[in-house]
């Protein structure tokens, strides 16, 4: 579905990564892992778009993507829960989802109407500003504007960050129902390792701007050894 290969991104002069080679099957549930500024984030903004790439080739489902924008992408199916979540606080619930519906055709209501019912919160809270749900609640509400759009690939930047563990398990229960009931691929950048453990199979270790290792995701999750060798600071 996705192919990145000797892809290269950075900010201005800053190179950050320095030659991506990536291959994501169809329904496939991966993490990127690595310590603090390997540049995981970086990646997933290059793969939606949010910044251009400096060099290589990323194709999604043999179309190339590296001249599109991040709403040519979107219209494709790929869509984007970014670090820290980006909602718009002063929209209510509805208002937020309605905006991520307005990147694929069809009704809005019918895609709003099937997240309500994966996340009766959202619909309880649809009048509700995004700014007064708390941290959970907007990562959930993130989740479901990405969810609205129809998206055949689902990019989440550290989707437990500052998140409590209740909620967590809501989100982690979502991901692995969206996966397997529509067939959403999903690539997730992650610290947490339990709960990457929890939504994916397989991990691609990130370090110094390169994937320098394919893995078991419950491999590493119970070998210490591989944990200080990979992601110990």
């Amino acid at each position: 579905m996705l192919q990145a290969s000797d892809l290269r991104a950075g900010y201005g002069s800053a190179a950050v990564l320095h030659g991506i080679n990536l291959s994501l099957a169809a329904g496939e549930r991966a993490a990127i892992l690595g310590r603090n500024g390997v540049g995981k984030t970086t990646l997933m903004r290059a793969l939606s778009g949010e910044i251009s790439p400096t060099g290589g080739t990323l194709t999604f489902q043999g179309t190339d993507l590296m001249p599109l924008r991040p709403h040519e992408r979107a219209r494709l199916g790929i869509a984007h829960v970014p670090q820290g979540r980006d909602i718009f606080p002063k929209l209510t619930v509805a208002e937020n989802l309605k905006v991520g519906a307005a990147a694929v055709r069809g009704s809005a209501d019918a895609k709003i109407d099937e997240v309500y019912d994966e996340f009766p919160l959202l619909a309880e809270r649809q009048r509700a500003r995004g700014g007064s749900l708390s941290g959970g609640q907007q990562q959930i509400l993130a989740l479901a504007r990405a969810l609205v759009s129809e998206p055949k690939l689902l990019l989440l930047d550290e989707p437990s960050e500052g998140i409590q563990p209740s909620i967590l398990d809501e989100i982690a229960e979502a991901i692995d129902h969206i996966n397997l009931a529509r067939g959403i691929t999903v690539l997730v950048v992650e610290q947490n390792l339990d709960f990457a453990a929890r939504i994916a199979e397989r991990g691609l270790i990130m370090d110094k701007g390169e994937i320098i290792e394919n893995v078991a995701i419950a491999e590493l999750h119970d070998d210490r050894d591989l944990q200080r060798t990979f992601l110990a600071l």
